[in-house]
C-alpha cells in the first residue's frame, strides 16, 4: 500500500514539474513575442507581423494561465497546440520564403537570432512537457481502481 501512495506522489510531483515547465516555456515565448512586437509592426499587409506576435504573446499567456491555474486536459492541449503551432510558424518561415499569404505579410526571415532560438528551445520545452501531461493524465484514469 505505501508502494502506491509513494508512486501516487511521484506522479503529482512529476505533473507539478511539468506544469511549471511548460508554463515557463509558454511564458518565455510570450514574453519573446511582446517584446519584439513592435518591431515587426513594419512588416504588414493586411495585418502587420507585430500584431500576430502580440496575438501569439497572449496566447501563450492564456494557455500558460490554464495550464497552472485550471489544470485541466483541455488547458493542457490548448498549450500543446499554442506551442506547436508558434514553432511550425517559426520553422516554416525560416526555411521557406512563403511569401505574403491573403491577409498575412510575407515573414520570411532566413536568420537565427537569439530571441528565435530562444522562442523555439520555449516551444520545444512546453510541447514535451505537455505532452507528458496529456499523457499521463490518460494513463492515471485508466490505472485508476473503480
Amino acid at each position: 500500500m505505501a508502494s502506491a501512495a509513494t508512486s501516487g506522489n511521484a506522479l503529482r510531483i512529476a505533473g507539478w514539474v511539468c506544469r511549471v515547465a511548460a508554463a515557463a516555456g509558454l511564458a518565455i515565448d510570450a514574453y519573446i513575442h511582446a517584446k519584439l512586437a513592435d518591431q515587426y509592426d513594419a512588416v504588414s499587409a493586411t495585418i502587420s507581423q507585430g500584431a500576430l506576435f502580440r496575438v501569439e504573446a497572449g496566447l501563450a499567456s492564456l494557455a500558460a494561465l490554464l495550464i497552472v491555474a485550471w489544470r485541466r486536459p483541455l488547458g493542457d492541449a490548448f498549450g500543446w497546440l499554442v506551442a506547436a503551432g508558434g514553432l511550425a510558424a517559426i520553422l516554416l518561415y525560416r526555411y521557406v520564403d512563403v511569401g505574403a499569404l491573403g491577409p498575412l505579410p510575407d515573414m520570411y526571415e532566413p536568420i537565427w537570432s537569439t530571441d528565435k532560438k530562444l522562442s523555439v528551445a520555449a516551444q520545444i520545452l512546453a510541447i514535451i512537457t505537455t505532452t507528458a501531461l496529456l499523457m499521463t493524465r490518460h494513463t492515471r484514469r485508466i490505472s485508476t481502481p473503480k
